[in-house]
């Protein structure tokens, strides 16, 4: 599955992900083709792109789970959006309340793990877009590590909130990844000064206000963490930057899941390892069947996650067909170094033989 840009859209592309409209209706259905008029309506809806099939890969299953995932993502965009125009126009509002009880029904509970998937997004919604998903991760990440339901509820709440400041910027610098330092210090100004709005916006605006400050600026200035950082800042400091990571962007880049956790884990100064860990326990991300690179060169499948490191699964090499348990020291110099970047030429991953052959899915 590849991110295609608009403008590089041709027709006959078969699209990896389902297209919904503002209402939650689904539009384009995963594995059709891409026709004139769908290319074009892509372009109207004002997608930065969309995610693709190669040529010869299978489709994707996906859950019931999934599918609802991305149909919650698509409907309750709209209602940030709403309420967010409400408090920048200086109205009261009261959806924000709403919102945060539907992503902490939805995903404030998991004991699992669920597929987190990465939305489309266009640049009239990208920030709203990335305020949801940093919300829905940090609805996750909070109850993994057992936080209390008040103070839940206020890290949700600043996700939601902490890039309102970006919305009055109007620029391509709010969806770029190629900053200047000038355009970077314009973004950060503008999150420290939307944060301003959020303390006369909630009962515990100054405390959620906090949550985004922090975050925002230990993001731009980087260096260690300090004791006066509190929990809700160092939580929305790593699911922001998963987002970030993983998201489209207007380069048309993004780092797979498996890099954007070396990434985090390679700086415990900045992204509290707990923190991280509790992220690792609460998405899908090297699952059986996921197709890899190992430090060696070697392709291989995934056939089993390792709980305690989710770096050093159980794999099968493609050359050989030989079985390697990456957490045995026998193979600690070889390492997953990250997903496969085309599937094209992948082995189909027969689910039900692994299930027969033992193995947990």
């Amino acid at each position: 599955m590849q991110f295609v840009k608009a403008e590089d859209l041709k027709m006959g592309m078969r699209l990896a992900r389902p297209i919904y409209s503002k209402k939650g209706v689904l539009l384009f259905d995963r594995n059709s083709k891409l026709t004139t008029n769908a290319i074009e309506s892509v372009k109207n809806f004002g997608l930065l792109g969309i995610y693709i099939l190669e040529p010869a890969e299978p489709l994707p299953p996906m859950t019931e789970e999934d599918f609802e995932f991305e149909r919650f993502q698509t409907m309750v965009i709209f209602s940030i959006q709403e309420a967010v125009s409400k408090i920048l126009s200086n109205q009261k509002q009261n959806k924000i309340q709403v919102i945060n009880s539907m992503i902490l029904k939805n995903y404030g509970h998991n004991e699992g793990k669920i597929n987190f998937y990465q939305n489309l997004r266009s640049t009239e919604d990208y920030v709203y877009r990335h305020s949801l998903n940093v919300a829905i991760l940090c609805a996750l990440i909070t109850h993994k590590m057992n936080i209390k339901r008040e103070d839940q509820t206020q890290i949700i709440d600043a996700a939601i909130m902490h890039d309102i400041g970006k919305i009055k910027l109007e620029s391509d610098i709010v969806y770029r990844d190629d900053l200047s330092e000038e355009e970077a210090a314009r973004l950060y100004t503008a999150q420290m000064q939307g944060s301003n709005i959020i303390e006369d916006t909630f009962l515990d605006g100054l405390a959620i206000k906090r949550i985004c400050q922090q975050a925002a600026k230990q993001e731009h200035d980087g260096g260690a963490l300090d004791a006066r950082t509190v929990l809700g800042a160092k939580v929305l400091l790593v699911a922001n930057k998963y987002d970030e990571l993983t998201a489209m962007s207007l380069g048309g880049d993004r780092k797979s899941e498996v890099l954007a956790i070396k990434t985090l884990l390679a700086h415990p100064e900045t992204y509290d390892k707990e923190v991280v860990n509790a992220l690792i326990n609460s998405i899908n991300i090297l699952t059986p069947g996921v197709s890899i690179e190992l430090s060696t060169g070697e392709k291989a499948l995934v056939l089993a996650e390792n709980r305690g490191d989710m770096l050093r699964p159980m794999v099968l090499c493609f050359s050989d067909n030989s079985i390697l348990d990456l957490s045995l020291r026998v193979n600690h110099d070889i390492e997953v170094m990250d997903i496969m970047k085309t599937l094209d030429n992948r082995y189909i991953m027969d689910v039900d033989s692994l299930r027969t052959a033992g193995y947990k899915i």
